[in-house]
């Protein structure tokens, strides 16, 4: 289907217009959600807040032999756009075709089909083939066509702009504290409980075991308090990453111990939410010396996810 025609089938109610945003917008960490409220602030009703986004990474299609590391799925993006506020999300594949649309064309279609008499972009922002539809460009456009153009300043926590590659950077590291500072949430993945080899549970700590996304950023290796979530029910957990080597293996695993919980999961989905790195990846020099870690792996685990329920109960009071 060609862009046009998907944006036609997109298109606003009769008698409605549009003001958009258009991004990855990978994670909608702390920096897409400022761009979004000043989105929200220029576009009062009867303008609907739009955001176009892509379900995979235009750089790829770009550059095909770079692969960018997906911070959420593209369902949880559409879910966390709406949840921020907006009206409407138009997720697009970002194709070879679309990147060949000139900037007059992609502009008619975004006028044509969705009646937009707004756009807010970042200060780098640029559409069309080439990247020629600049800010410039695009306000001399809007004068001819009837739409205005806002240009939003990066959001800077720390003395650095909030992007995805930062947030990417800092799971990289271990920083799981720092990725949720720039998130506004803990980073969190999932998948389904998988059959492993069960030493875990044969040292007294079972563990529910995923197998890492390909192509999407799972945390450094080491040990991390978590918060676990299946059937809708959210867990404490003691969750590693990594290869296990103690046992001399080499298959890279998310393994977590849930806490205080004994239930069969198997072919379940697991959600993990992660708050605190405890420590880094360790080789012990036994099994004894392992458990003993352990222990205190979970007792460290179930301290800071306290601390961090009451911190996340503070806030709901603060905003209630």
């Amino acid at each position: 289907m060609s862009f046009r025609q998907t944006l036609a089938d997109a298109a606003p109610p009769p008698g409605s217009e549009t003001a958009i945003t258009i991004g990855v917008f990978d994670g909608v960490h702390r920096g897409h959600l400022h761009l979004l409220q000043r989105l929200f602030q220029l576009a009062p009703q009867p303008l609907i807040p739009t955001v176009i986004t892509f379900s995979n990474h235009p750089a790829e299609v770009v550059n095909p032999e770079r692969t960018v590391t997906k911070i959420i799925t593209p369902e949880e993006k559409v879910q966390l756009l709406y949840d921020a506020g907006v009206g409407q999300v138009i997720s697009l594949e970002f194709t070879n075709d679309l990147a060949n649309v000139d900037a007059n064309e992609f502009t008619n279609i975004l006028v044509d089909c969705l009646k937009m008499r707004g756009i807010v972009t970042g200060p780098d922002f640029a559409l069309g083939r080439n990247r020629s539809g600049n800010l410039d460009y695009l306000r001399r456009r809007g004068a001819s066509l009837g739409f205005w153009v806002e240009t939003v300043p990066p959001l800077e926590l720390d003395g650095a702009a909030v992007r995805s590659r930062r947030v990417r950077n800092a799971l990289a590291d271990g920083n799981v504290d720092g990725a949720e500072y720039l998130l506004g949430r803990p980073y969190a993945t999932d998948g389904i409980v998988v059959h492993g080899a069960k030493m875990g549970r044969q040292l007294g700590f079972p563990t529910a075991n995923i197998i890492p996304t390909a192509n999407f950023v799972i945390p450094a290796d080491g040990v991390y308090a978590t918060y676990a979530t299946v059937d809708g029910v959210r867990h404490l957990a003691a969750t590693s990453i990594g290869v296990r080597p103690t046992f001399g293996l080499s298959q890279r695993l998310i393994e977590a111990h849930l806490l205080d919980f004994s239930d069969d999961i198997y072919d379940e989905n697991l959600r993990l939410e992660f708050v605190s790195r405890l420590r880094g990846q360790e080789t012990f020099d036994g099994i004894d010396a392992l458990i003993t870690q352990m222990n205190r792996d979970v007792a460290n685990a179930r301290t800071v996810l306290q601390r961090h329920d009451r911190l996340e109960e503070n806030d709901r009071l603060d905003h209630a």
